[in-house]
């Protein structure tokens, strides 16, 4: 964001896209009080009639401003004023009218929403080409400790990565702890400060069943049918049962599957989810290889996605928490660090492509569960729940591919190791691949 301002000079509003209650407006705002000498908030969650009307017209703009100020009470200086556009997603004429504001070029301008691109929000205006798109994801695992108060753990923990060494029992074991509370707590703001406030994991689940009924009420606005609910309940059982993709008929049943592609796409524009493609062709420039019908759904929050795997029962019911913290979590619910791993990997920016292949008798399939690419090279990763060793998926990968891999990694819950050319890296060093 200091880039954005300080780079662009208002010549791009800023707008930052994200999940519902994943803290985009009290970023925006804090924002907006540390790097203005005034800003004007206008919430179009909640926002007067007076306001929208506003824009209906905006040819005068010295008329716009002049009553923009009047009706919140704000001073604005020119080049020193920012006007935030919050759930700017309901009020499409204001995101229309950015073009124009930021030719005016007098203050800055930064929109928040969620739900931004579905096609209700955008019918009948013209998208501004004069907006530079950021997505705010759940706190990172680095972003969880900050906000525990505890700046100098990621610190060691990047230079313990970038050594490539073990750290020992006692470290290893604290620092697989932290990630477990951070599996289950999540990085949506709510959460952690409902852990923060209360040190009660009973209270946390209470706040994320909140956001998931946001969340289902949202997905219904988005296909009033109720099958982009029912995928997204979905998930962990398909993610459970190990699949090599995720199976839409297994989710919503007898319902029509004609449109289920535009459905999967908007619940990606909610930052809700993310998306793991299938590669047909691992190689540099795996987008130009992903398959559109093979793919795998996580949630973007591991902190929800603990939470709605046991949905229909009391939190007390949900062993989750309790094996997790107790660091029995079962071979049969790995798929909660697969999660993970999804989610710390797209919050170091990194799309998300995996890659399937048959066994000699073609009686199943071997799976190597993320790709990521790096220069010229790809990075092959498997993902354990256990300190098991075991990676066949990945060797044979390997072999096929040899002179397009880099290094070689399984993640596990042990401390870090090298066999060969095999990197065993604990959990807490997703991020950082």
């Amino acid at each position: 964001m200091l880039q954005w301002k300080q780079q662009w000079q208002g010549k791009y509003a800023l707008l930052i896209e994200g999940a519902r209650r994943v803290g985009k407006s009290t970023l925006a705002e804090n924002f907006a009080k540390n790097e203005y000498k005034s800003y004007i908030l206008i919430d179009f969650s909640k926002s007067s009639l007076q306001v929208r009307e506003l824009f209906d017209d905006i040819n005068d703009l010295d008329f716009f401003f002049f009553k923009l100020q009047g009706i919140f009470k704000i001073q604005l200086i020119e080049r020193q004023s920012v006007i935030i556009f919050d759930e700017v997603q309901n009020e499409p004429k204001a995101r229309q009218a950015i073009k124009h504001l930021v030719k005016d070029g007098r203050y800055d301008y930064i929109e928040t929403g969620s739900l931004i691109s579905i096609r209700k929000n955008v019918q009948n205006i013209v998208i501004p080409s004069e907006e530079m798109s950021m997505t705010l994801n759940p706190m990172d695992f680095e972003e969880f400790y900050w906000a525990l108060g505890n700046d100098v753990t990621p610190s060691q923990m990047r230079q313990v990565f970038e050594m490539k060494r073990p750290v020992g029992e006692a470290l290893h074991r604290r620092w697989m702890r932290d990630l477990r509370l951070y599996m289950l707590v999540g990085g949506m703001p709510q959460a952690v400060n409902a852990y923060l406030e209360y040190n009660n994991l009973q209270q946390v689940d209470k706040v994320k069943r909140e956001i998931l009924k946001l969340y289902d009420t949202d997905f219904h606005k988005i296909d009033s049918s109720g099958r982009a609910s029912l995928i997204f309940k979905d998930i962990p059982a398909q993610l459970s049962g190990n699949a090599s993709r995720y199976m839409i008929s297994s989710a919503i049943g007898s319902r029509r599957t004609d449109n289920t592609d535009v459905i999967i796409s908007e619940m990606c524009e909610s930052r809700t989810i993310n998306i793991s493609y299938h590669c047909t062709d691992p190689n540099v420039g795996l987008s130009l290889h992903k398959s559109l019908d093979a793919f795998k759904i996580f949630i973007a929050d591991t902190g929800l996605f603990v939470t709605l795997c046991f949905w229909d029962k009391d939190y007390t019911e949900n062993i989750i928490y309790e094996k997790l913290l107790s660091d029995k979590l079962e071979a049969n619910l790995g798929y909660i660090y697969e999660n993970l791993a999804a989610q710390m990997f797209t919050a170091s920016g990194n799309k998300l492509f995996y890659y399937t292949f048959p066994t000699e008798n073609e009686k199943h399939n071997y799976e190597v569960d993320f790709l990521l690419s790096r220069g010229n090279k790809l990075i092959p990763i498997e993902v354990k729940s256990s300190g098991y060793k075991t990676h066949k998926s990945l060797d044979l990968f390997s072999e096929k591919f040899s002179s397009r891999i880099g290094e070689r990694i399984l993640l596990y819950t042990k401390d870090y190791n090298k066999e060969g050319m095999v990197q065993y890296m604990p959990m807490y060093f997703a991020g950082l691949v």
